[in-house]
């Protein structure tokens, strides 16, 4: 008898969705996702700049034509997420909503037009908070300053080591220092300064991070990683020292609307914006004292997707998060991870807890080229590690997890395909990743991706000695192509290789 067809995917159900829109001064964006994963995984994310705060500072009153439009988008918006499954969805309104006189009449109209759509207008403390804790959700132990930039509003939280302390929202937001300096950004400085005069706990920011979020600022760093031909186009968790900060900011605020529009790597639509986002950075800069600036894509909304979550997969490492999701789509065996990672930990006594990170994601990843074509399987799972969307890994991370991952498929360490994130490793991280993917391509071949095989098998450092010992009768085999690799691995140490306690024939 015939098996019996699968169903037809459109009957598949997905795993759970949920949704958000945030309601801005300058544009208002939707963002569904999918799954209730310690990282967030965004399937749907799209804008609409509407302008709803322009020329709020003058009539006090939402942008009239900016409205209409708002409720044509937040129609379809509502569609699109009950159409995906998105449950649950909401709107959060943000500085434009609470300010204006009208505010509330937009709000009843919303909830008039789309009673099923939960509205909810946030407080600037609110506002500052939801922020808050969508940076954590990327930066679980940060420490240092928290600017958010929106169009109407700049929220301000001091993060102490992973927990959120004093925090305010000032009238500073791209739009509205605009409308109060009338355009000009000398005066723009002189109001920035004083708003942020207003919260002297900033100084506690001296020689600690400044971690941004907005998409002024992101445009600032995109224009940055042109300039400087960054070889990795993330922003999230780019970092610019403070004088380099500093200097960015300097250019953009000197330079006319012409030369902006040709910068390489500027937004057009966030070119008007560009200046003065950078003088409200430099003086945040210069208020805290911060000696480094860290960009964030996480903000509001990754806060609001942090709520729906349970407290134990909030405090899961979102770096092996992000890694056993990625073992879990693309892997063979799970088992496989953790017999690696005490496999492999002979070879890295001593190391710190944030290599040791490192060490097991790698881990995870290491079979996740399995159903590619395998004259493409190092080229495909280098890109997919290294732009994975893991909000918790660096860019030094990505770089050291995509390399590991690339030499256990057999990459040739000169290959131009790891050209890009040579620079992203120091020496030392660069052997590190370079070892411990001559060890994953050895247990490979060894085991065949099997933890049975490979839990028959041990490494051990003696002296001088890198030793490979094998359990008779369990199906291991030291062919040709294991004693290669095992000869590279020693080699790689400095080691000699011996095999259950013999040396490798010559």
């Amino acid at each position: 008898m015939d098996s019996p067809l699968p169903p037809p995917a459109a009957t598949l159900s997905p795993p759970p969705r949920c949704g958000v829109v945030d309601l801005g001064s300058n544009s208002v964006r939707l963002v569904v996702f999918e799954g209730r994963g310690r990282n967030p995984v965004s399937i749907l994310n799209e804008k609409a700049v509407l302008g709803l705060g322009r020329g709020l500072q003058t009539t006090g009153r939402l942008n009239e034509t900016a409205v209409e439009q708002a409720l044509t988008v937040l129609e379809r918006y509502h569609a699109l997420a009950t159409a995906m499954g998105a449950a649950p969805m909401e709107v959060l309104a943000t500085a434009a909503m609470r300010d204006a006189s009208n505010g509330p009449a937009f709000a009843t109209a919303l909830r008039k037009r789309l009673p099923d759509l939960p509205v909810t207008i946030l407080s600037g403390e609110e506002e500052a908070r939801l922020s808050a804790e969508g940076v954590l959700l990327g930066f679980p132990a940060a420490d240092g300053i928290l600017g958010d930039l929106g169009g109407g509003s700049l929220e301000v939280v001091d993060l102490a080591g992973g927990r959120i302390g004093t925090l305010a929202s000032l009238p500073l937001g791209v739009i509205r220092l605009c409308e109060r300096a009338g355009g000009d950004p000398a005066r723009a400085r002189a109001i920035a300064e004083a708003d942020l005069a207003t919260q002297p706990w900033l100084g506690r920011g001296r020689d600690r991070d400044l971690y941004l979020v907005g998409g002024a600022w992101r445009a600032m760093a995109k224009v940055h990683m042109a300039q400087t031909r960054y070889p990795l186009s993330i922003v999230h968790h780019y970092v610019l020292r403070r004088e380099e900060a500093r200097d960015l900011c300097a250019v953009l605020i000197g330079s006319k609307p012409a030369a902006l529009e040709k910068l390489p790597g500027a937004p057009s639509r966030r070119v008007g914006d560009l200046p003065f986002a950078a003088v409200a950075l430099r003086r945040l800069l210069r208020a805290t004292g911060a000696s480094r600036v860290v960009f964030s894509a996480n903000g509001l909304r990754e806060g609001w997707y942090a709520r729906q979550l349970g407290s134990a997969t909030r405090t899961e490492d979102p770096t092996l998060a992000a890694s056993r999701d990625m073992a879990r789509r693309f892997g063979r065996e799970q088992g496989m991870p953790p017999a690696l990672i005490a496999w492999t930990a002979p070879l890295f006594a001593g190391e710190s807890a944030a290599d040791r990170v490192l060490r097991e994601a790698a881990c995870w990843l290491s079979d996740v080229g399995s159903h590619d074509h395998p004259d493409y399987r190092a080229e495909q799972s280098f890109l997919r590690v290294l732009r994975q969307p893991g909000v918790g890994l660096d860019h030094h991370a990505r770089a050291f997890l995509a390399l590991a991952v690339a030499l256990r498929y057999e990459a040739e360490p000169d290959d131009a395909l790891l050209a890009p994130v040579r620079p992203l490793l120091n020496p030392a991280g660069t052997r590190r990743a370079e070892l411990l993917g001559a060890a994953l391509r050895l247990a490979y071949t060894l085991s065949g991706g099997t933890p049975e095989l490979l839990e028959a098998s041990a490494l051990e450092i003696a002296g001088s000695t890198l030793r490979l010992r094998m359990q008779p009768g369990r199906g291991l085999f030291a062919g040709e192509g294991a004693r290669r690799r095992l000869d590279s691995l020693a080699a790689a140490l400095g080691l000699r290789a011996e095999l259950d306690g013999y040396p490798p024939p010559g």
